[in-house]
């Protein structure tokens, strides 16, 4: 387990004024100096930058007229969002921070949560809907009432789903205490089993979810991985994970990522490092810059080497990767919750590699990341240290697109499965990770077997319709950024 004796809890105490903010010294900040810091943290690293006229480098060169310009909104998130550029369709990820000590420690897989992820199906004409469950956290409050994967939900707090209550019943999913109804199916008829009441607490969830070995695929060994965050902290455990598929021989790897929204570019280079046989000091990724930032522009390589960090992401060491060096064909799972750091492994590698063969669906199509900014002018807005300690705020804004080593990086729409299998059509049949019949695995396993086009349709659902849920709580999730010792820093 990681130590997690040294994690910092900041006490914020909001002031009775909605325009100021105040600690614990009663230091007060109003939110024009916030703006402030907004402004200029965005016209300093922000990858549109040159594309938003309210980000110009003349724009506060009048002080009276800027300064109204700061006082038109009294709420940061709406300043910042009113800066992106094509907000919501060209800028899709950059996203405001209230707590970034919180938010450095989800970035590390510790948060407050049910420990659940959910998909949504309407299950028939008629309008029912269900939620069937896609992943349960290990030591987490669903797991501790023995809720699993495929377990399949049809009320929210006593509410029964259906498309004229969706949108409003499923916010209950987010509450901290939820109590979810469970249900049984047959020929299409749900049969309620019965209810639990879950309650968030406080989880810490190893990204390394599954490994396991399948020893006899068409005569080959095959290794699985479910990964589910590229988190600094378990950098370890995931060369743990290649250890034993190394001293296994394995001949093929299937990467499960379809639950892997991104995280850490360098962890995604490890991971990169270990699959790639022939892996040296060539370039993984390119990242490029706004024009005030061009000395940062430079690339990602494989390397023999991993930095291991602890809970807070302090470096506490170095170990040697464990590559290996027996397959030469990559499956990797895929989903639209597939993104960012998931898809540059994908877009890395295939320059490399004899295949890199994706199952499922297609991915989220992110092919930029960011940097968290501080209120910390004097260090370009990077160093939380050195944070204004009157407020809490931060910002995620995009700083940087990045490419593979032959420039490639026009996947915005993300990348289509060779395979395509969708996963909510066969919403009353979900199995478990690992499960050799769970039906995009085995999809991935019938191609390797050279059965491709077998996949069975007995359980297959003719009406299904995908509805897609959106947890605000999680904007982190699909994320991909870069650490202090890209820019030099330790």
């Amino acid at each position: 387990m990681k130590n997690l004796k040294n994690l910092a809890i900041i006490l914020f105490i909001s002031c009775l004024a909605t325009s100021c903010f105040e600690d614990e010294n009663d230091n007060q900040i109003s939110t024009t100096e916030i703006n402030d810091f907004v402004w200029k943290g965005m016209n300093s690293w922000y990858n549109w930058q040159s594309e938003v006229p309210n980000l110009a480098d003349s724009k506060d060169d009048n002080s009276s007229e800027y300064q109204a310009f700061l006082n038109q909104t009294d709420n940061p998130e709406d300043f910042f969002n009113s800066l992106r550029f094509q907000y919501g369709t060209t800028d899709r990820f950059s996203w405001f921070i209230e707590d970034y000590v919180e938010q450095l420690k989800e970035f590390q897989g510790i948060s407050i949560s049910h420990g659940i992820r959910y998909q949504s199906v309407q299950i028939n004409s008629n309008g029912d809907i269900i939620i069937y469950v896609r992943y349960v956290a290990d030591n987490s409050p669903a797991s501790s009432v023995n809720i699993k994967r495929g377990d399949i939900i049809n009320a929210i707090n006593g509410t029964v789903l259906n498309t004229s209550n969706f949108n409003n019943v499923v916010n209950g999913l987010y509450e901290d205490t939820v109590t979810l109804s469970f249900a049984s199916e047959n020929d299409g008829i749900l049969t309620f089993l019965e209810e639990k009441t879950i309650t968030a607490t406080v989880i810490f969830e190893n990204p390394v979810y599954l490994k396991k070995i399948f020893n006899d695929v068409n005569g080959k060994k095959v290794g699985y991985l479910v990964y589910n965050g590229f988190r600094t902290s378990y950098n370890d455990e995931l060369n743990a994970a290649f250890s034993y598929f190394k001293n296994e021989n394995i001949n093929e790897l299937i990467l499960d990522l379809r639950l892997n929204g991104g995280g850490s570019v360098a962890t995604s280079a490890y991971l990169s490092s270990m699959i790639y046989a022939d892996a040296n000091v060539e370039e993984f990724a390119n990242l490029k810059f706004n024009s005030k930032h061009t000395e940062e522009n430079g690339s990602y390589h494989f390397t023999n080497t991993l930095n291991v960090y602890d809970s807070n992401d302090n470096k506490i060491g170095t170990e040697t990767i464990n590559r290996l060096n027996t397959i030469n064909n990559l499956y990797v799972l895929t989903s639209n919750s597939t993104a960012s750091a998931s898809e540059m492994v994908i877009n890395g590698l295939k320059p490399y590699m004899n295949s890199v063969k994706l199952v499922g669906t297609t991915t989220e199509g992110k092919n930029v990341g960011s940097i968290t900014l501080y209120d910390s002018p004097k260090t370009d807005y990077q160093d939380p240290s050195s944070a204004n300690s009157s407020h809490s705020y931060a910002m995620q804004p995009i700083v940087f697109q990045i490419s593979n080593k032959n420039g490639e990086s026009d996947y915005t729409q993300g990348f289509a499965p060779d395979i395509e299998v969708k996963e909510y059509e066969y919403w009353n049949n979900i199995l478990a990770f690992g499960d050799e019949n769970e039906v995009v695995l085995k999809a991935a396993l019938d191609d390797i077997k050279g059965v491709t086009g077998k996949i069975s349709s007995s359980k297959k659902q003719l009406f299904a319709k995908k509805l897609e849920l959106t947890d605000t709580s999680k904007k982190f999730e699909k994320e991909m950024y870069i650490e202090n010792d890209y820019f030099g820093k330790e």
